[in-house]
């Protein structure tokens, strides 16, 4: 019975680091979006998904107007 643990275990420590690790990238490129209207843009252009979620999940701890900001320094830079 133990030596069928083993494998049990290396894989639960296995999918645990990948979790950390997961949660560790969803942090830094949130923080990265939170702080970088620059890569914000990058963002907007390549994985416009990413960005949608991102001012989603900012509202509802009340930072309004920021895809608003956004848009309007974007737009402006391109005239």
């Amino acid at each position: 019975m133990a030596h069928t643990m083993k494998p049990l275990a290396k894989t639960f420590k296995g999918v645990l680091v990948g979790e950390l690790v997961d949660i560790f990238g969803a942090y830094l490129l949130f923080n990265k979006m939170n702080t970088s209207q620059a890569f914000r843009q990058t963002t907007s252009k390549t994985f416009p998904f990413i960005l949608e979620v991102y001012y989603k999940s900012i509202e509802p701890s009340g930072m309004y107007g920021v895809r608003e900001q956004d848009q309007e320094k974007w737009l402006n830079s391109k005239n």
